[in-house]
């Protein structure tokens, strides 16, 4: 089990050169951004514009602060995504534009290499977490909670799972996590 704190992630520039990505985890870890398995990050969105393209990789993006976006995905129809919205699942390598619903936000990213890697996220509000056999198990702190009864995580922090472990996590009652769940195919 390892912990990952907010300020210790990796920022790079997005692959369209428009803004800043924080690269939270990565498989395999030397991967590059076009070379990756599966990649979880962060982005600030701070107005409208395309999404930058990914050939292969299906996105998984959570709103984590802000009023959120209305996503327009080549093909689809709009859909809106606040903070309380269900991760919302489609295709990287699809042309995709997004309009701020008011003012900046921040998102979770979650992309996975089609062919190499799957992924399942899910939001969660108590209780334990139990690691995969196999892929990772991530754990998203969307606030402050404190692990196996005596270690604090903040907002944004990470706890990678090895498998088999299990995580406790203890919060008040409005505070949740996110569980993000890859296995590699």
């Amino acid at each position: 089990m390892k912990i990952l704190r907010a300020g210790d992630y990796k920022r790079m520039p997005w692959k369209n050169g428009k803004g800043e990505t924080v690269e939270i985890a990565v498989f395999p870890p030397d991967a590059s951004i076009d070379t990756f398995d599966w990649r979880i990050s962060m982005a600030s969105i701070v107005e409208d514009g395309a999404f930058s393209t990914f050939e292969n990789i299906d996105r998984t993006l959570v709103v984590l602060s802000g009023e959120g976006i209305t996503l327009f995905v080549d093909g689809s129809d709009p859909v809106e995504l606040r903070q309380n919205s269900e991760p919302h699942r489609f295709a990287a390598d699809t042309p995709t534009f997004a309009t701020l619903l008011s003012g900046p936000m921040t998102d979770l990213n979650i992309m996975v290499r089609r062919g190499r890697a799957v992924c399942q996220v899910r939001r969660q509000t108590s209780g334990s977490v139990e690691a995969y056999a196999t892929g990772a198990t991530v754990v998203f702190a969307l606030d402050s909670w404190t692990k196996d009864g005596f270690q604090h995580l903040a907002p944004n922090d990470c706890v990678v799972l090895d498998p088999g472990d299990v995580l406790a996590l203890d919060g008040d009652d409005n505070s949740s996590f996110l569980v993000v769940l890859t296995t590699t195919t």
